[in-house]
Formats: structure tokens, C-alpha cells, sequence
């Protein structure tokens, strides 16, 4: 079984970490490379920074942050928001970059993610898909999760891995920022229904949740936000709790 991965993300505004409750409600969580720092100190396996509002504004990730915080850190960095070319994954990797996680883009234009990946490489895309639960199912949203779409988010993931992706970002909308754990459900739907990494992402508030995401669904990471900022829940503390467990964890 391979190891786990817990991966803290910082959802930038402005330039500032903030964090909201189903993709509203903003509050602010502090120096996105303060923070940063601070998760490799604390043994984070990767890190994500999403620029959340660049498609809205329809304009580029901060590059200069993206800069400052790759300097800063030695653990995978995959970095999200208002891309929208291959030209803007050359700069993004040049400023530091990993992987690059798109979502909106995807959607409008899915043959982005083969271009990408015959550039750069499945393992440098991660397509980011909010999802909420409707009347008829889990469908995938856009635009920082103000978009509806009618598409259903398991034929989504399934034309993702076909295109190229190399890893899944799956947010459940209904359950962002609740603290009531992870969607349990789409995750395992998700994650049985492809054969690349899955990150369960949306919900989590006490450690248990990170076990239940990755006893009960094949996710190959959980990624969380304002538990790790306001130190609710210690990395370490995090990753002892689910060793205990018996959850092979990095």
C-alpha cells in the first residue's frame, strides 16, 4: 500500500492565505510564505497554493508569490489558479512550480490537459474538480465553485484520466470548510472509478476524518486548510494519530 500524503493548502486573495466555509464567508489566515514555511517545518508531504480568485478576475496566478514561496520550501509544490495555457505552466514551473492544478480551464477546454501533459508530464497536472451533491447526482462546478455545469463529476474524472492527468483534486462543496469530515461517498466513487492518485479535499476538522478518508476510500492524500493555519490539528500530531491506526502515512 502506498504511503499517504497530508497536504496543507493555501487559498490565496490578495496575496493573503484565507479560508471560508463552502467557498464563502473569507476570513483571513495569515502570510501565505510564513505559513508555508512553517508546514515544512512540520513534516507537510506536499503543499498546494490556489490563487482562488484569478479566474473570476480573469487574470494570472501571482507569480512573485508563487516565487517566494518555492523558494522557501524543498516538498512537492503544486500551485492552481487562472491558468489557462501552456505558456502559463512554463512560467508557473520556471517560478518554482511542481505540478499545476487546473480546473475551470479543464473544463472549458479539455484537450488543455493532453497539451500540458505532453509537454511537461502526466505527474505535472492535477485537475482540480469542485463538485456538489444535486437533485440527480455530483456535478462539477467552475469558476471557484460559482459556475454550475451539467456535467456529472464521474464522467469527468473518467475523461481527466483518459486526457492525461496525473492526479485528481476532488473538493466537495457541501462539505468545504464544515468540519464535519470529508463526502465519504464521492470520494470512493472517485477513487474506485480511476487508476490515479485521488486527494480528498473539503470538510476535514478532527484527525479521525483523515482516518476515515483513507480507511474507507482509496484516496492517496487529504488536503485541509484552516485545521493546519489556526494549528487545530499539528501536522505531526496529525500523522502519529494515523500511524497509530495502522495507515501507512509518510
Amino acid at each position: 500500500m502506498l504511503k499517504k500524503r497530508i497536504i496543507p493548502c493555501l487559498d490565496i486573495k490578495n496575496g493573503r492565505t484565507v479560508k471560508g466555509v463552502n467557498f464563502v464567508s473569507l476570513t483571513d489566515a495569515g502570510d501565505p510564505v510564513e505559513l508555508a514555511k512553517a508546514y515544512v517545518k512540520q513534516g507537510a508531504d506536499e503543499l498546494v497554493f490556489l490563487d482562488i480568485t484569478a479566474t473570476i478576475e480573469n487574470r494570472s496566478t501571482l507569480i512573485q508569490l508563487v516565487d517566494k514561496i518555492a523558494h522557501e520550501i524543498n516538498i512537492p509544490f503544486t500551485v492552481g489558479g487562472g491558468v489557462t495555457s501552456v505558456d502559463d505552466v512554463s512560467s508557473l514551473i520556471k517560478a518554482g512550480a511542481d505540478k499545476i492544478s487546473i480546473n475551470s480551464s479543464a473544463v472549458k477546454k479539455p484537450k488543455l490537459i493532453s497539451e500540458i501533459a505532453s509537454q511537461f508530464g502526466s505527474q505535472c497536472v492535477v485537475v482540480a474538480i469542485d463538485t456538489k451533491k444535486e437533485e440527480d447526482g455530483w456535478k462539477v462546478y467552475t469558476h471557484g465553485g460559482r459556475t454550475p455545469t451539467p456535467i456529472f463529476t464521474l464522467d469527468w474524472v473518467k475523461q481527466v484520466e483518459k486526457l492525461g492527468a496525473g492526479e485528481i483534486l476532488l473538493t466537495s462543496m457541501n462539505n468545504d470548510g464544515t468540519k464535519n469530515g470529508f463526502a465519504l461517498d464521492i470520494t470512493n466513487e472517485v477513487s474506485q472509478t480511476v487508476n490515479i492518485p485521488v486527494i480528498a479535499s473539503g470538510g476535514a476538522g478532527t484527525k479521525k476524518h483523515f482516518a476515515d478518508v483513507f480507511l474507507k476510500t482509496k484516496a492517496s492524500a487529504a488536503l485541509a486548510a484552516s485545521i493546519f493555519h489556526f494549528n487545530e490539528i499539528p501536522i505531526p500530531e496529525l500523522k502519529k494519530y494515523l500511524k497509530i491506526q495502522n495507515i501507512p502515512i509518510r
